[in-house]
């Protein structure tokens, strides 16, 4: 299954074996599972790591509650099913956002929460900008009109309203997708926008709930794309755990890079 093979992906890579390591195994195990991703075209890199994401936590709540259902009928002890639907990678990936959506006629706010695992950001200029940019972008109120009203249960009608999103759980690696493909005047083209990210520091506080757990993150590996929207190429950039020091991958090419090559044009996907 896709899950053993990305096991043994990642034994591979951090054995330190080899100078590359190819995912080739993988990505054909994977590929049976999501014929989409098999053939060789292009496709998008936040639409493969959501289906990678999910297919993990898949096999990995299986795993648990297989486990669980073992301990459960040998008598050795109270232990938690997974009807919940747990995982490392919910552990480790999912957030909690809170939807507050305030009726403009009685002033009624309801709470509407939603979990996610990347969250997808605008990008609110054609040239530069920043992520905090960008965030605020995304958190800022919007307004539900015409005919996107509610349907205010304290009214009993549709009104409009106002909606502000919040983080309530902030995970423990958060994943922002920045939105370079976007439509204009009927066209889909890529965003060529410089988005400037810190690499420390990254304070979620002012987006988050007072009982939000963690606010402050590091970046630690950021996904590229260089072309446009008919052809591309995916790097990586990635900061190694214990060393602390940049790696660029690059198809076969594995180079070790300094601070300042890690901001660039071409950041796509952002891990912190």
């Amino acid at each position: 299954e896709s899950a053993a093979a990305f096991g043994c992906l990642m034994s591979d890579m951090w054995l330190g074996e080899f100078d590359y390591v190819s995912p080739e195994a993988f990505h054909s195990v994977f590929g049976k599972r999501y014929p989409a991703f098999s053939r060789r075209t292009q496709h998008d890199a936040q639409e493969f790591l959501i289906c990678v994401l999910d297919d993990l936590h898949e096999a990995f709540k299986e795993v648990r509650a297989q486990l669980c259902q073992e301990r459960h009928s040998s008598g050795a002890g109270a232990s938690t099913r997974s009807g919940n639907g747990t995982s490392i990678i919910t552990k480790l990936f999912e957030g909690q956002l809170s939807y507050g959506i305030r009726c403009q006629k009685c002033k009624a706010l309801t709470d509407r929460p939603e979990s996610f695992t990347v969250l997808s950001l605008p990008i609110p200029s054609s040239r530069v900008c920043s992520l905090q940019d960008c965030l605020e972008c995304f958190f800022q109120p919007d307004t539900l009109t015409r005919n996107n009203q509610i349907h205010c249960y304290w009214c009993g009608g549709n009104q409009d309203a106002t909606v502000k999103a919040s983080i309530t759980k902030a995970p423990q690696i958060i994943i922002f997708h920045l939105k370079r493909f976007a439509w204009q005047d009927k066209h889909r083209r890529k965003l060529s926008t410089t988005v400037c990210y810190p690499f420390s520091d990254l304070d979620l506080s002012p987006y988050s709930t007072v009982s939000c757990n963690k606010a402050e993150y590091s970046l630690c590996a950021v996904v590229n794309h260089a072309g446009d929207m008919d052809y591309g190429h995916y790097t990586a950039f990635c900061k190694h755990s214990v060393t602390k020091h940049w790696y660029s991958f690059d198809d076969a090419l594995v180079t070790k890079i300094p601070d300042s090559e890690v901001q660039a044009d071409t950041a796509y996907l952002l891990f912190y």
